[in-house]
């Protein structure tokens, strides 16, 4: 039978409409699913702890069945070993998008020092998850600092090559970096945990670390 030219037109939108609609195997909906425990899971240590962080409690944050997680992750453990460094890539990311175009380390460190406590606001429960990892996920917990101490040790590196820092040595800048980190860890505990939602770090307070910052770097 012969058909019209807008005929055949018509069937071939039908055809690729239904392509379209087509379901996702598994393997394409992946991501997005592994993605969904682990704001889940980040949400549910966060909050209660990596000991009360059961599957059922995570998979029901997350709105899906525990035969799905099982797809996914092969344990409890499987999926905490892997959130503190999915966190943090996130954490990481965030930072970085906020330092692009620094002049210098010093502008650099500020707009990552802020940029930090940013991220914290709709992620309160990353310090929990942090620092419960050491026990909880001792392999996590590792490879977390190795990626971060990564990165701040190559943006100093570079900045000493450039000749924005003078007063310390290449052999150094692992411990200067821990001092930095430790100082977003500390200042966090005392002006920020526990003063309820929406709290910031005190404007002083970043002006202080930063004064003390320009003097120790030159």
């Amino acid at each position: 039978m012969l058909t019209s030219k807008n005929e055949a037109t018509g069937a071939d939108k039908l055809t690729a409409a239904g392509r379209s609609r087509k379901r996702q195997t598994r393997e394409e909906r992946a991501p997005d699913a592994r993605d969904q425990i682990f704001a889940a899971a980040a949400k549910v240590v966060g909050e209660h702890g990596y000991a009360s962080a059961s599957i059922t409690r995570i998979t029901e944050e997350a709105g899906m069945a525990q035969g799905t997680f099982y797809l996914y992750f092969s344990s409890r453990q499987s999926l905490f070993d892997e959130l503190l460094p999915h966190v943090g890539k996130d954490m990481l990311h965030f930072v970085g998008s906020r330092v692009a175009g620094a002049q210098d380390i010093l502008e650099m460190e500020e707009r990552g020092f802020r940029a930090f406590f940013e991220f914290l606001g709709p992620n309160p429960g990353f310090f929990r998850i942090l620092n419960e990892a050491e026990v909880a996920a001792p392999k996590a917990h590792e490879e977390h600092f190795r990626r971060t101490v990564s990165h701040f040790v190559h943006a100093i590196e570079s900045a000493m090559q450039a000749g924005q820092v003078r007063n310390f040595k290449l052999s150094e800048i692992e411990t200067l970096v821990y001092v930095l980190m430790a100082a977003r860890s500390y200042l966090y505990m005392r002006y920020v945990k526990g003063q309820g939602a929406g709290a910031r770090l005190p404007e002083e307070v970043i002006k202080t670390y930063m004064r003390l910052v320009r003097s120790g770097l030159n």
